[in-house]
């Protein structure tokens, strides 16, 4: 199988006890070790780079991706969306899911699939929602990988404010406009040290944009922007933490700053953080092999452990 591209896989759907749909596909061997893979704040499932995947199924994990609820082919939430202004003050009504629904979402993935543990990986908000899994269901979680993400604490982790100017414009109205956006958001919060595959952006974006909600995702993506803010700050749920943690974030990120790894790394015993020089808010295919090796080991050392406990 060829490292940058993977074998065609089809949608699938389960319907979960919080009430939503959840598309996923899988990947590798059913035998193989659990492996799911979050996703961040309004990325579908086929943002994660195929070779980052084909990694993990040669190295015989079973591999699941999916959309977050409000996100690609996944169900949409019908609470309202909130404003960039209500978003800038940090409020959001009263009826807005939370990253703990999301959370369930997850599970109810890994119960539709008969998967008692997984080794939980998530970026960005999918890594809020890998620690909210590791610290609700410490019984369904292996071991933790959180990339790029934060606690939730004010204090840290905070976007910069070119960043948060970018994210501030108005949404896309065509196929066309949201690959331009979308390259020029990666390369902003990118990697000015690793270079980007332009044409491979603006292949996902397009290909986003045809099986998401076209000019109304920004509706769901205001949703999940809801749900980080109404979990509030999450340090001292992200300190039961027990699942093995590991914590990898790039010195460039402009998205979330390295201080929310930092944090996350603080709040939990034992957990081990990696910063990679050069990475900032985006898996360039330079380090992929460095990530593949570093969850590989992490998760391989903890289901070892795990064993030797038994």
């Amino acid at each position: 199988m060829s490292v940058y591209a993977l074998e065609a896989i089809e949608d699938e759907f389960c319907d979960v006890s919080t009430g939503m749909r959840i598309c996923y596909r899988t990947y590798g061997q059913r035998s193989g070790e659990p492996l799911l893979l979050v996703a961040g704040l309004g990325l579908q499932l086929t943002f994660w780079p195929p070779s980052l995947i084909n990694g993990f199924v040669e190295r015989g994990y079973r591999v699941v991706i999916f959309d977050n609820r409000d996100v690609g082919r996944s169900s949409r939430a019908t609470q309202p969306a909130p404003g960039l202004l209500r978003q800038f003050l940090r409020r959001c009504s009263a009826s807005a899911y939370t990253l703990q629904d999301m959370a369930k979402d997850a599970i109810g993935l890994l119960d539709h699939l008969c998967m008692s543990r997984a080794h939980v990986v998530g970026m960005s908000m999918g890594g809020m929602i890998a620690q909210t899994i590791a610290a609700r269901y410490p019984q369904r979680t292996l071991s933790l990988t959180s990339i790029f993400s934060t606690t939730g604490a004010r204090r840290v982790g905070q976007p910069a404010l070119s960043s948060m100017l970018m994210l501030a414009k108005p949404p896309p109205r065509s196929r066309e406009e949201v690959m331009q956006r979308h390259l020029k958001l990666i390369s902003h919060i990118g990697s000015t040290t690793y270079p980007v595959n332009k044409q491979a952006l603006r292949a996902y974006a397009a290909g986003a944009w045809d099986r998401g909600h076209g000019a109304h995702a920004h509706e769901g993506t205001a949703r999940q922007i809801g749900a980080i803010i109404k979990s509030g700050d999450r340090t001292a749920e992200v300190r039961r933490i027990e699942a093995p943690t590991l914590i990898v974030h790039g010195d460039q990120d402009r998205m979330v700053a390295p201080s929310g790894g930092i944090a996350t790394a603080a709040a939990i015993a034992g957990a081990e953080m990696i910063t990679i020089r050069g990475m900032g808010h985006f898996i360039p295919e330079a380090v992929v092999p460095i990530l593949s090796d570093l969850i590989d080991g992490h998760a391989r050392r903890s289901s070892l452990a795990l064993m030797h406990s038994l």
